[in-house]
């Protein structure tokens, strides 16, 4: 399967995947802010082969799927999983294309390897632990000094799946943040302060000293924030990087995920780390421009190959598993129609 691969440092810089905006625009697509690197990334080098372009718009993950239900765009993304029923009631299918990982940042000056576990985490995110040099905090970090500082939490300001990825962390292992605010795109966040996208945690926290925010892993490493290990839940602390995002990848039931949607969130395995999700595409199973759908789905297919497995992997993402691709592929044949006619075929 290709995850077991272990994957090479980014060398792709993050200003490289963005520079290249104004793309012809022959396909649109908007949504999560997760993935939206591999997916710049992916179009500056397909249009480079084949001419066809990719405009993507980062725009969150809520936003994507408002975009392809009203069929502004061809196709939406968003991290946090379509429900059933409006998967349904939308005809869309709903597909994945790499996994990737949520790593928690932080600015404190003279702290490195600082530990926090999902418990922690809540109290930070609920307004119980207000300090940097908190008794729980210490105790998960004998023998560093730790500031007497004050946390200033960062989320998501905007509708966004990796709020849903970090949120779904944070309620399966506090059962007070399960029973008092919950998972989702957006949450009635109970203290901090709110910022758009990832860039814009990443811009936040690296600007406030004593903050603390969440991100997909490649805004981290493009920026040169510091981030912290986590306990997983296997009891073990885990740095965030791939060989750990890999063991989260491989325990994910395929085969059991209605519409893809197989959970990585806190999996088990003694090196698993416990905020990993793929992230998805909606696109119309019956589209009223058939070329423009074909278009999409070929774009997609020529990323599940070796050239686009290969710039996912130098920018921290996780390939999927043949198996997976295999499906997606089949799904695309027999799900993706216009006038009763499949717009691509395997």
């Amino acid at each position: 399967m290709k995850f077991t691969r272990i994957l090479g440092a980014a060398a792709l810089s993050f200003g490289a995947v963005f520079s290249g905006a104004a793309f012809a625009a022959d396909i649109n697509g908007a949504g999560a802010s997760f993935p939206a690197p591999v997916y710049q990334a992916w179009a500056a080098a397909y249009k480079e082969k084949t001419g066809t372009g990719l405009n993507y718009q980062s725009i969150g993950s809520g936003g994507g799927q408002n975009q392809i239900v009203n069929r502004t765009v061809d196709f939406g993304a968003s991290d946090a999983p379509m429900k059933d029923d409006k998967l349904e009631a939308a005809t869309l299918l709903q597909f994945p294309t790499v996994i990737g990982s949520v790593v928690a940042i932080v600015n404190l000056d003279g702290i490195e390897g600082l530990v926090l576990d999902g418990a922690v985490l809540a109290d930070i995110y609920q307004g119980k632990i207000t300090k940097w040099n908190d008794a729980k905090i210490e105790a998960l970090n004998k023998g560093k000094k730790l500031p007497d500082l004050a946390i200033v939490p960062v989320y998501r300001s905007d509708s966004s799946g990796t709020s849903f990825v970090f949120t779904s962390y944070l309620a399966a292992t506090s059962e007070d943040w399960k029973s008092n605010v919950g998972a989702a795109t957006s949450v009635q966040w109970p203290t901090g302060a709110g910022a758009k996208g990832n860039e814009g945690i990443a811009g936040t926290v690296k600007n406030t000293k004593g903050a603390i925010g969440y991100v997909e892993f490649i805004y981290a490493a493009a920026n040169k924030l510091a981030t912290t290990d986590l306990v997983n839940k296997a009891g073990k602390v885990v740095k965030p990087e791939t060989k750990a995002f890999v063991e989260a990848a491989a325990a994910a039931d395929w085969k059991g995920a209605k519409n893809f949607a197989a959970s990585m969130i806190n999996t088990p395995g003694e090196g698993a780390w416990p905020i990993t999700s793929a992230t998805y595409i909606l696109l119309p199973k019956n589209p009223t421009n058939a070329a423009q759908s074909a278009e999409a789905i070929k774009f997609f297919d020529w990323a599940f190959g070796a050239e686009g497995d290969a710039i996912a992997e130098k920018l921290h993402y996780i390939a999927l598993p043949d198996s997976v691709v295999e499906e997606v592929r089949k799904a695309w044949a027999s799900e993706v129609k216009a006038d009763g006619k499949a717009v691509w075929t395997n």
